[in-house]
């Protein structure tokens, strides 16, 4: 049940590694604390493997790369792994640079990771080279849609064969498959795009929930994925009655994420099981 990944969470309190994007490092922090986790934020590569020792799980994000924090994900994810820790990788931008293209494939070469979040441009660029990736926004050419989805499906089963990681395609239709199960979401609103860091939070969230249960990589992925677009949902619907605008949706967004109770997730999650 959806419910019990979030009770976990609740009462694990995971503590979080997190090497991500300095534009949204606030709001992964915030989200991490609202879900029920505990964050901490280490890039220094003489700092980051000693921190993901004393964590429960990794979260990368490659959303702002540079020279000094390459080395610190690589030898930090490599750490993780030795200590079995579940790892997560969020490939900002990949296809958009050559720099993040190559970072994202050799992160995905020397480190195994539990579970690959991006929008489908990014997954693409890492699955199968190509893409239509419009800088760290997925491409309308790539959206999955009602005629595509079967394909989208089978193209997430089959990557999550190759990398051993639960895929995560999240978008308006969200795509949460190992190789041989498939979550397709649908809860969320266009809103949660005119935020910058909705997926950020998303992965970092993701991080505590697979933590939290490390029996269910796959169960706890979707968790996470409908724990946010339901409280998309329910943000949106405080500030359109309010008439406010996207700085206010990210912070009701934190806000029902903190009070999201599991009842109202396990019934208020909108997927189906393929």
């Amino acid at each position: 049940m959806l419910s019990q990944m979030l009770k976990n969470v609740r009462e694990r309190h995971p503590l979080i590694h997190n090497i991500t994007n300095y534009v949204t490092v606030n709001d992964c922090a915030n989200i991490l604390i609202a879900c029920g986790g505990s964050p901490i934020m280490s890039d220094d590569p003489q700092d980051a493997v000693e921190i993901t020792s004393i964590c429960g799980g990794l979260n990368i994000n490659i959303g702002t790369l540079n020279a000094r924090t390459i080395p610190s994900m690589l030898s930090a994810g490599k750490r993780a792994n030795e200590l079995s820790h579940p790892v997560i990788l969020d490939p900002v931008g990949a296809g958009a640079s050559a720099l993040r293209t190559e970072t994202a494939n050799r992160l995905l070469d020397e480190v195994k990771f539990s579970v690959i979040r991006g929008n489908i441009s990014e997954i693409k660029t890492l699955a199968l080279g190509i893409s239509n990736t419009q800088g760290v926004d997925a491409s309308s050419l790539d959206a999955v849609t009602a005629d595509n989805i079967e394909s989208v499906i089978a193209f997430a089963k089959e990557f999550s064969e190759k990398t051993g990681a639960v895929i995560a395609i999240t978008g308006a239709t969200d795509i949460v498959s190992d190789q041989n199960n498939t979550y397709v979401i649908t809860n969320g609103v266009p809103m949660m795009a005119d935020i910058t860091g909705s997926g950020c939070m998303l992965t970092a969230m993701t991080a505590a929930y697979i933590t939290a249960n490390p029996e269910n990589i796959l169960m706890a992925t979707a968790a996470s994925v409908c724990a946010m677009g339901l409280c998309g949902e329910k943000a949106f619907e405080i500030v359109a009655k309010n008439g406010e605008g996207n700085s206010s949706f990210r912070n009701r967004l934190i806000d029902c994420v903190y009070n999201l109770t599991a009842d109202e997730l396990e019934k208020g999650a909108k997927y189906e099981l393929r």
